[in-house]
């Protein structure tokens, strides 16, 4: 997929296996991100989606569980979160980020950016930026656009412009990048050569698309599924020695067997020796210092080519 269509590196070509280093000889990475968005729309959170009772106990009950599993295999999470849920919730916030967890930014209010006004998408950032750094004691590093059941496109909706708009307030990493299983850069401005580190999310691991989708209540809900895509992978990217990430939230995936899915999981992964299982500031920290965007982008003209008869 050419750098044109907003996600790939600028030659087109990822990074090959053999050319990954992680840190201290380790095999793989691991990013494990936690959704902390109930909004149920692109429009972002409303004082329905607070109210409804999967929400409480998925921040009560479903949380709990999700802390000491990760406390028990050793394992830093990412905590997507809207900075209202930040400034709603700073007991649950002191909590994450007291066992070792990062908390990134998913939004003013997890909305869909591509339903904003003109410059409003600016003013939002601006603002989530201010929360979360003011309830947090420090600026997030990575920016989130988590899907949503009416979201057409997994990553939000971002484009280039909002890549920019990260970049140019200090972001290290954009969170849910689809071109990918490994690291690359968004280039957001070839001839600025501007472009911003993005980790790597699928739909098939997210629990957004087969616990509540197309959404709750339906009995389509797919638990084994998921637990099918998370276990192939996993297997498939500690051979290959890549990253392999995968997105739950407390409210869908705290439940019963659902959690427990989830527990089987995770545990036969870090089973496994040489798994790095670290935040997104981490995992961007080390990737930007082992395959920094001047070595690592080429930007040469695409290779892409229109014609007259194109669908594109």
């Amino acid at each position: 997929m050419p750098w044109k269509d907003h996600y790939t590196t600028s030659d087109e070509i990822g990074i090959r296996d053999s050319a990954i280093q992680w840190p201290a000889g380790q095999q793989m990475a691991l990013g494990l991100t936690v959704n902390l968005n109930p909004a149920g729309a692109g429009k972002g959170i409303t004082a329905k989606d607070l109210a409804y009772p999967t929400w409480h106990y998925g921040l009560n009950e479903g949380l709990d569980r999700f802390l000491s599993l990760f406390a028990e295999l050793g394992i830093r999470a990412t905590f997507a979160t809207p900075a209202v849920i930040a400034e709603s919730y700073p007991d649950v916030i002191e909590r994450i980020l007291g066992q070792g967890h990062e908390i990134a930014a998913q939004g003013l209010y997890g909305e869909n950016l591509a339903l904003l006004a003109p410059g409003v998408e600016a003013e939002h950032m601006d603002r989530a930026l201010e929360v979360l750094a003011r309830v947090t004691g420090v600026a997030p590093k990575g920016w989130f656009a988590l899907s949503r059941p009416d979201d057409r496109a997994a990553t939000g909706c971002a484009t280039d412009g909002t890549i920019g708009l990260l970049k140019a307030r200090g972001y290290d990493y954009f969170g849910n990048g689809l071109a990918d299983d490994a690291p690359y850069y968004w280039v957001s401005d070839p001839a600025k050569q501007e472009a911003l580190l993005a980790l790597p999310y699928y739909y098939h691991f997210d629990d957004t698309f087969f616990l509540m989708f197309p959404r709750e209540g339906t009995g389509l809900e797919r638990p084994q599924a998921l637990l099918n895509n998370w276990r192939a992978e996993f297997r498939a990217q500690y051979r290959r020695g890549r990253y392999f990430n995968l997105c739950v939230s407390p409210a869908r995936s705290g439940w019963g067997h659902r959690f427990d899915n989830l527990a089987t999981v995770l545990r036969e992964a870090m089973a496994h020796p040489g798994v790095w299982a670290a935040t997104g500031t981490e995992i961007a920290g080390h990737w930007l210092v082992a395959h920094p965007a001047h070595t690592s982008l080429k930007l040469a003209p695409s290779i892409w080519q229109d014609y007259e008869d194109s669908l594109s």
